[in-house]
Protein backbone atom coordinates (compact mmCIF):
# COMPACT_ATOMS: atom_id res chain seq x y z
CA UNK A 1 0.00 0.00 0.00
CA UNK A 2 1.01 3.03 -0.76
CA UNK A 3 2.06 5.85 2.14
CA UNK A 4 -0.86 8.05 3.09
CA UNK A 5 -0.52 12.01 3.52
CA UNK A 6 -1.04 12.23 7.24
CA UNK A 7 -4.07 14.43 7.07
CA UNK A 8 -5.39 11.73 4.55
CA UNK A 9 -8.79 10.09 5.31
CA UNK A 10 -6.85 6.91 4.78
CA UNK A 11 -4.70 8.03 6.96
CA UNK A 12 -7.73 9.58 9.72
CA UNK A 13 -9.56 5.78 9.08
CA UNK A 14 -6.32 4.21 10.11
CA UNK A 15 -5.90 6.28 13.34
CA UNK A 16 -9.14 5.88 14.23
CA UNK A 17 -9.38 2.05 14.14
CA UNK A 18 -6.36 1.98 15.60
CA UNK A 19 -7.93 3.51 18.66
CA UNK A 20 -10.30 0.47 19.22
CA UNK A 21 -9.69 -1.12 22.33
CA UNK A 22 -9.93 -5.08 22.76
CA UNK A 23 -13.21 -6.25 22.49
CA UNK A 24 -14.87 -3.45 21.20
CA UNK A 25 -15.99 -2.73 17.68
CA UNK A 26 -16.68 0.84 15.38
CA UNK A 27 -19.36 0.23 12.35
CA UNK A 28 -17.55 1.21 8.78
CA UNK A 29 -19.73 4.08 9.40
CA UNK A 30 -19.13 5.14 12.48
CA UNK A 31 -15.32 5.06 11.62
CA UNK A 32 -15.95 7.31 9.03
CA UNK A 33 -17.77 10.08 11.06
CA UNK A 34 -14.71 9.63 13.44
CA UNK A 35 -12.33 10.38 10.01
CA UNK A 36 -14.37 13.25 9.44
CA UNK A 37 -16.95 11.92 6.42
CA UNK A 38 -20.18 10.28 7.63
CA UNK A 39 -21.09 9.73 4.13
CA UNK A 40 -17.95 8.04 3.23
CA UNK A 41 -18.35 4.29 5.44
CA UNK A 42 -17.86 2.80 1.76
CA UNK A 43 -14.52 4.10 1.08
CA UNK A 44 -13.54 2.98 5.16
CA UNK A 45 -13.92 -0.49 3.70
CA UNK A 46 -11.74 0.36 0.92
CA UNK A 47 -9.24 1.42 2.49
CA UNK A 48 -9.71 -1.78 5.36
CA UNK A 49 -8.99 -4.13 3.18
CA UNK A 50 -5.45 -2.85 1.57
CA UNK A 51 -4.04 -2.28 5.18
CA UNK A 52 -1.50 -4.66 6.09
CA UNK A 53 -0.72 -3.25 8.96
CA UNK A 54 -1.09 -5.73 11.79
CA UNK A 55 -0.69 -2.50 14.33
CA UNK A 56 -4.26 -2.03 12.63
CA UNK A 57 -7.23 -4.20 14.17
CA UNK A 58 -9.33 -3.87 10.96
CA UNK A 59 -11.39 -6.83 11.84
CA UNK A 60 -12.60 -4.79 14.97
CA UNK A 61 -14.78 -2.80 12.45
CA UNK A 62 -18.49 -4.04 11.46
CA UNK A 63 -21.32 -3.54 9.15
CA UNK A 64 -23.65 -1.38 11.15
CA UNK A 65 -26.32 -4.18 11.68
CA UNK A 66 -23.80 -6.11 13.63
CA UNK A 67 -22.98 -8.45 10.62
CA UNK A 68 -19.06 -8.73 10.28
CA UNK A 69 -18.65 -7.06 6.96
CA UNK A 70 -15.59 -8.03 5.16
CA UNK A 71 -11.76 -8.71 5.97
CA UNK A 72 -8.40 -8.88 4.10
CA UNK A 73 -7.81 -12.65 5.69
CA UNK A 74 -11.01 -13.97 5.64
CA UNK A 75 -14.47 -13.58 7.36
CA UNK A 76 -13.82 -16.83 9.05
CA UNK A 77 -10.89 -15.20 10.43
CA UNK A 78 -12.44 -12.36 11.46
CA UNK A 79 -15.39 -14.27 12.66
CA UNK A 80 -13.08 -16.11 15.12
CA UNK A 81 -10.94 -13.19 16.15
CA UNK A 82 -13.59 -11.43 17.55
CA UNK A 83 -14.98 -14.28 19.18
CA UNK A 84 -12.12 -14.72 20.86
CA UNK A 85 -12.23 -11.09 21.59
CA UNK A 86 -15.50 -11.23 23.02
CA UNK A 87 -16.48 -8.70 20.59
CA UNK A 88 -19.46 -10.41 18.36
CA UNK A 89 -22.13 -9.70 19.98
CA UNK A 90 -24.91 -10.92 17.26
CA UNK A 91 -26.23 -14.12 18.65
CA UNK A 92 -26.98 -14.87 15.06
CA UNK A 93 -23.20 -15.05 13.85
CA UNK A 94 -21.51 -18.37 14.50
Amino acid sequence: MKKLDKNSFGQKVLKAVAKISKGRTLSYREVARVAGNPKAHRAVGNILNKNRDPKIPCHRVIRSDGKPGGYNQGLKKKVMILKKEGALKNPFIK
